[in-house]
């Protein structure tokens, strides 16, 4: 009897997405959704990348390339990260990806054995343990807790670690909570993959969306480069999601293992893009900047009005585009409530579940949106709130 591999079995979707296919399938019907459940931002890139890309495309960059990834871009990405994050990496280091879901993969891939164990946040993005399931790993959830402001517990992460443990997963700003890791805890983290002879995956996706200070990454702390891989890419914050590019800068050590993943699954990402990606990590006309600064005005206004609904609360994230909303006072499940906005309210959001046991009771909403789309939305749950107070939803 022909059957599907276990591995699929234990490996899992994602929230958003599924939200995403009901919203959509409801927008078919004619109605009126306001999408705030996709982490993708409501930008496009600048002028100079488009035009960067069609140049290149004019001028026959459609071959294969080398296959880490064009030595121009690899070029430009040690630039950026030393303007960016005061870190120094070498070109040879960086290894261009299809995305950073595929980084993130090949990383793990390269990695780890079966039975090895991945400390990893919970909340956190779904793929951190469906990866690790998929690859006969084992996940081992380190809480964010409200408690804690949904930093790192260092006590709780360093009790998880035994003698399996072999990957530490650490993702700041963080999805979905915002948060930024604090510096004493980023040193702790370091201090205790030193300690254990870890590897750390630092998932740094949304290092360049922070509303506070500077980022400072985890290839910054002692010990860290010759352990740290960096996981990073084009979409967030030079808003690339389709043009799906991202890139992994690891250890020398680490480096032909990523290569010779790739030989063996993409050969090379696309030649074009990679040199329209050049044009983005310069960027000349200050276009992430702008961005970054309009999810700024968005974050505030959205946490606020969002904080006026009755049983909700959230704190204002530190990072990223995502509002954490704790709905415990409303005394319904978050299931219950996206779906109350969803259906009732035409708002897509994701249950918080999604993202861990953890995050059980919040439900995530991004800000991702134009300022008018986040005010309507803000109209249509506080009418919708009565569902949750007892009293019937104003229609």
């Amino acid at each position: 009897m022909r059957s599907i591999a276990s591995r699929m079995s234990v490996m899992s979707g994602e929230g958003a997405l599924s939200v995403y296919a009901r919203a959509k399938e409801l927008e078919s019907h004619g109605r009126s959704i306001i999408h705030l459940e996709l982490g993708e931002p409501d930008f496009h890139p600048g002028p100079l990348v488009v035009e960067a890309v069609a140049q290149a495309l004019a001028e026959g960059k459609d071959r294969y390339c080398a296959v880490a990834g064009v030595p121009a871009l690899r070029e430009e990405i040690a630039a950026y990260l030393q303007r960016t994050r005061n870190i120094s990496a070498s070109a040879a280091n960086i290894v261009i990806a299809p995305g950073c879901k595929a980084a993130l993969f090949f990383a793990m891939m390269a990695l780890l054995e079966p039975g090895d164990e991945v400390l990893y946040p919970d909340p956190g993005f779904p793929g951190y343990a469906s990866i690790s399931l998929g690859l006969g790993a084992v996940p081992v959830p380190f809480e964010l807790s409200s408690r804690n402001h949904f930093q790192p517990d260092l006590s709780e992460v360093a009790a998880k670690i035994t003698r399996r443990t072999r990957i530490l997963l650490t993702n700041s700003p963080g999805n979905p909570t915002g948060t930024v890791y604090t510096d004493s805890v980023q040193r702790g983290l370091a201090e205790l993959a030193v300690k254990h002879d870890l590897w750390v995956l630092s998932d740094e996706i949304y290092a360049r969306i922070i509303y506070r200070d500077n980022y400072v990454s985890m290839l910054s702390y002692p010990g860290m480069r010759e352990r740290t891989l960096i996981i990073d890419g084009f979409s967030k914050s030079f808003a690339m999601t389709g043009w799906r590019l991202g890139y992994t800068i690891a250890p020398p050590e680490v480096v032909p293992a990523l290569a010779l993943m790739a030989v063996n699954t993409y050969t090379c990402v696309n030649e074009f893009v990679q040199y329209a990606a050049i044009e983005a990590l310069r960027d000349r006309d200050g276009t992430t900047p702008r961005m970054v600064a309009e999810f700024a005005r968005r974050r505030e206004r959205f946490v606020h009005d969002l904080n006026e609904v009755p049983g909700f609360r959230c704190e204002a994230p530190e990072g990223a585009f995502y509002a954490w909303v704790d709905i415990r006072a409303t005394g319904t499940s978050a299931e219950d409530i996206c779906r109350i906005l969803l259906e009732d309210a035409g708002v897509a959001a994701i249950p918080g579940a999604a993202f861990g046991p953890s995050g059980k009771d919040f439900v995530r909403f991004s800000f991702a949106s134009s300022v008018e789309n986040l005010r309507e939305a803000a109209a249509r749950i506080m009418k919708v709130s009565g569902a949750w107070q007892g009293t019937p939803a104003v229609r």
